[in-house]
């Protein structure tokens, strides 16, 4: 299991956000934690402790008025470790050179394939196309329901018809290197991990697989480990010393990188 640190910007501001509160109706974004650090100051970090594969993520939409102080946020960090981070938030076609010109070993997508509450498979091929599958993560941010696990999209606001399982990834596969996974319900909430969830994902033996959600204490990375069967890779946002949390990013590294 691998340690995959993040970068989250806001605003042009690195924070941890619960990422839910992102309705893109105006209405106040739940902050867990705002550094005083750039972005740059992070990819330094995990660049000099050789972290790779961290995921730099642009919490902006495109049309919003801070956005362009985000996305330089973005490219000060991808240009600081290249070839070390990943970037998503936004990602088009159009757009997904910029970042990988900047340093970006893979562009992570979602809400651009999966619209209007499925897989757009044309959009998907164009993506691969553009980009290449080995430089490309789908985001695939779910929630439970009681159909199990549903693709969320559009800041997390909108169930799609696509159920998260086995089968899902394996078609997706054809066009990615990796897979990252939100549990957006315990997301930003540092209150545990979704198990269940956890332990689908460690059935699944296809491509490197990232969750990422509510995990918050040493025990929570141990018992990730064992039900992903020690082929997850994980991320932990708030409850790391790094964002005003509890847990060392050196301990929680150690345990990832120990023998199962």
């Amino acid at each position: 299991m691998e340690f995959r640190p993040c970068i989250d910007i806001h605003d042009g501001r690195v924070k941890q956000i619960v990422g839910s509160s992102l309705s893109g109706d105006g209405g106040r974004v739940r902050e867990n934690h705002v550094s005083e650090k750039d972005a740059a100051f992070f990819a330094e970090l995990y660049r000099d402790h050789k972290i790779k594969g961290g995921h730099v993520i642009l919490l902006n939409a495109v049309s919003d008025e801070l956005y362009e102080k985000t996305k330089q946020q973005a490219m000060d960090a991808l240009r600081a470790y290249p070839g070390g981070l990943q970037v998503g938030g936004g990602i088009t076609p159009q757009n997904a050179a910029d970042f990988l010109d900047a340093g970006a070993s893979h562009v992570i997508v979602t809400s651009y394939v999966f619209r209007e509450g499925r897989i757009f498979y044309g959009r998907l091929r164009e993506l691969r196309e553009a980009v290449g599958k080995d430089r490309l993560v789908l985001d695939l941010s779910c929630r439970r329901t009681n159909a199990g696990y549903t693709v969320v999209t559009d800041r997390w606001q909108k169930l799609t018809s696509e159920q998260l399982d086995g089968a899902l990834l394996d078609r997706l596969s054809e066009f990615c290197d990796e897979f990252l996974i939100h549990a957006v319900d315990v997301e930003g909430k540092s209150e545990g991990i979704e198990e269940e969830l956890a332990e689908l994902l460690g059935r699944w033996s296809g491509r490197t697989v990232t969750y990422a959600g509510g995990v918050h204490s040493y025990g929570d990375l141990r018992l990730l480990k064992r039900l992903g069967r020690d082929r997850l890779n994980v991320t932990v946002g708030s409850a790391l010393d790094l964002f005003g949390g509890s847990l060392s990013w050196k301990k929680v590294l150690e345990i990832c990188s120990a023998e199962a």
